[in-house]
């Protein structure tokens, strides 16, 4: 089977683990027959840098876009003219069975738009819970992206959601759109125990971008309530963003700026080290698709800590492979955090059964056995 992905993340030079929810999947197809071509999509007013090939050779493909929410439902339009003759030059070469396109909008717009003039099927993934583009644009552009990601949708044989919470928000924006639910898969070779002496650095470790939703704010504070019982516990935060001066201030007036360590953006393999010398993982996110770093977590045998009414508590049951607690809720953190800390045999019996549940069902291979199966599903 040859599949084109169409995507707007994936890893480049700089940032390795940029966009490898999309990448590392790909090496999980490849072992089940699936090979084909990735087309990085960019538009003009952002650095060109080029893709990093894997399991699949990847290429740039620029294209003109306005900046901006405004730019966002035409966005689609002009990739696809900038993709095309390219595309078209591949299909002559070998057919393209399914075009996967990663997100309604550019992407998926674009695809739809190949679909029609190449009569190739497409599929469209949706990571996130803003299937529509609503909450990053409002007014008159984000009506236009949500009729846009509507037509995406009707006409896609699929859209490939991250979490039965994901399907339900594509569904709630129309009628008899086909929906597929695909959880994210972990490599669990990469993410394991690992050969190296456990560390007996006390740890809380959180990975994400920083910015408000992903409740960084909520961690610091939560962190600040158990520092004083817990005085050699450190907590380490992975991802850069706009948030970063706000949180490196707030954990000074906190008074545990010295047990703060913001550590910008690693390398996936160092991603993996820090998990599996952390003591406990934890990310309050209260908007969450599903989350790879909560099963990344899990995967290397540390409890989980996200949030109730996100994608994750559909893989998380609380207490026996994870912890879950509500959004914002310092004190729920807080209780848990000390609870957890102070019992080990508690964070082993709940890292051992996580570890299980992603063994059992959420490896890169039980993700791609999922998507071959709609990838075939949308050539029938």
């Amino acid at each position: 089977m040859n599949i084109l992905t169409l995507t707007p993340f994936f890893p480049i030079a700089r940032d390795g683990a940029q966009g490898s929810f999309v990448a590392e999947p790909l090496t999980g197809l490849a072992t089940i027959g699936v090979e084909g071509k990735v087309l990085f999509a960019q538009p003009f007013y952002r650095p060109g840098e080029q893709p990093v090939s894997g399991v699949m050779s990847a290429e740039l493909v620029r294209y003109i876009s306005v900046p901006g929410g405004w730019g966002l439902s035409s966005a689609g339009a002009f990739l696809f003219g900038a993709a095309l003759k390219r595309v078209r030059e591949l299909h002559a070469r070998k057919r393209i069975d399914v075009i996967h396109a990663h997100g309604p909008l550019p992407c998926g717009h674009a695809a739809m738009l190949l679909g029609q003039e190449l009569n190739i099927s497409y599929v469209v993934s949706v990571h996130g819970l803003d299937a529509y583009s609503t909450n990053q644009v409002h007014g008159i552009p984000g009506v236009w992206c949500r009729r846009v990601s509507q037509r995406v949708f009707r006409f896609a044989k699929s859209a490939i959601c991250v979490s039965r919470h994901v399907a339900d928000e594509v569904l709630a924006g129309g009628a008899g759109f086909r929906t597929s639910v695909v959880y994210n898969g972990v490599d669990p070779d990469l993410f394991s125990l690992g050969d190296e002496p456990a560390s007996t650095r006390f740890s809380i470790l959180s990975i994400g971008n920083l910015i408000p939703i992903k409740g960084h704010e909520t961690l610091l504070r939560a962190f600040a309530g158990v520092a004083s019982q817990f005085p050699d516990l450190h907590l380490d935060i992975v991802g850069d963003g706009p948030e970063r001066p706000r949180l490196t201030s707030l954990a000074r007036e906190l008074n545990v700026g010295d047990r703060v360590h913001f550590l910008g953006r690693q390398s996936r393999k160092d991603v993996a080290r820090l998990l599996r010398h952390c003591t406990l993982f934890a990310l309050p996110s209260k908007y969450e698709g599903l989350g790879c770093v909560y099963l990344e977590a899990m995967s290397c045998t540390k409890v989980a800590i996200g949030c109730l009414r996100q994608g994750i508590e559909e893989i998380v049951r609380h207490g026996q492979n994870g912890w879950l607690i509500h959004p914002d809720n310092v004190q729920e953190l807080n209780t848990g955090l000390s609870m957890l800390l102070s019992d080990v045999a508690l964070r082993d019996r709940i890292g051992r059964q996580a570890r299980e549940t992603v063994l059992q069902g959420l490896t890169l291979v039980h993700q791609a056995i999922q998507l071959r199966k709609v990838y075939e599903e949308a050539c029938e």
